[in-house]
């Protein structure tokens, strides 16, 4: 199901929609200003924004720009501008801008859905379930690539595995040899040397993603039995 999250100070109307939305196999989320709307993106999972430009504490194509310079994928988000205004230039202006559409109130609903699902059709909601977030780490499965504040970290092929089987486990106590197991696809013995290299690559993995690799707080050491990845991360 995908996520919308509407930034609309009208809640008459965004009650109305969000209603209608639901029952058509959407999810949603209605904030009613700027902060709350940009805070929710950052939070992630969040498929694509219904944007009014007119809200209370700031100008919709301003708080446009402000989603765009967002870090990691919060700021590709696909947008679409709702509007009370009649202006043409505040549509093209959008549309220059980098908005998926722009509809004018007062609109249809059934308008809206079928620009949604257009939308939604060239793939925005797809590239988001591609990724896993923790707090300002993100782990693209799709495109094999590891961001933190937005910044691509590079790995190996073979280190992205097994950074992305301890994250698929997050909270869980991996042992080395069931960290090795999960990226070969079966029990693959007991291999001292293996197992050893194990610890090399995790410390290369904490030089590109730890904010301090001499004290980890996402791949933490549990002495005597392996690593824990942390569920719960800044």
């Amino acid at each position: 199901m995908s996520h919308l999250l509407m930034i609309e100070d009208d809640a008459r109307l965004a009650a109305m929609v969000a209603d209608y939305l639901r029952k058509n196999g959407l999810d949603i989320t209605h904030v009613e200003d700027a902060a709350a709307g940009i805070a929710a993106l950052k939070r992630g999972g969040i498929d694509l924004v219904l944007l009014d430009l007119m809200l209370p504490d700031a100008d919709g194509l301003d708080v446009f720009r402000r989603i765009r310079a967002l870090p990691g994928l919060a700021s590709q988000v696909p947008v679409i501008m709702l509007t009370a205004k009649g202006d043409p230039t505040d549509r093209v202006v959008g549309l220059e801008l980098g908005a998926e559409d722009y509809v004018a109130k007062p609109f249809e609903p059934r308008e809206l859905l079928a620009r949604i699902r257009v939308v939604l059709r060239r793939g925005g909601a797809a590239t988001v379930a591609d990724i896993l977030r923790f707090g300002r780490l993100e782990i693209d499965r799709g495109a094999r690539m590891v961001r933190l504040d937005g910044e691509d970290r590079t790995l190996t092929s073979y280190q992205f595995a097994l950074l992305l089987a301890m994250a698929e486990r997050a909270g869980r106590v991996l042992a080395r040899e069931q960290i090795i197991d999960s990226i070969k696809g079966g029990h693959h013995g007991f291999d001292p040397a293996l197992d050893r290299s194990i610890d090399v690559h995790i410390g290369r993995i904490r030089a590109a993603i730890e904010d301090d690799p001499k004290a980890p707080k996402r791949i933490i050491t549990v002495r005597g039995a392996g690593y824990v990845f942390a569920k719960v991360q800044d």
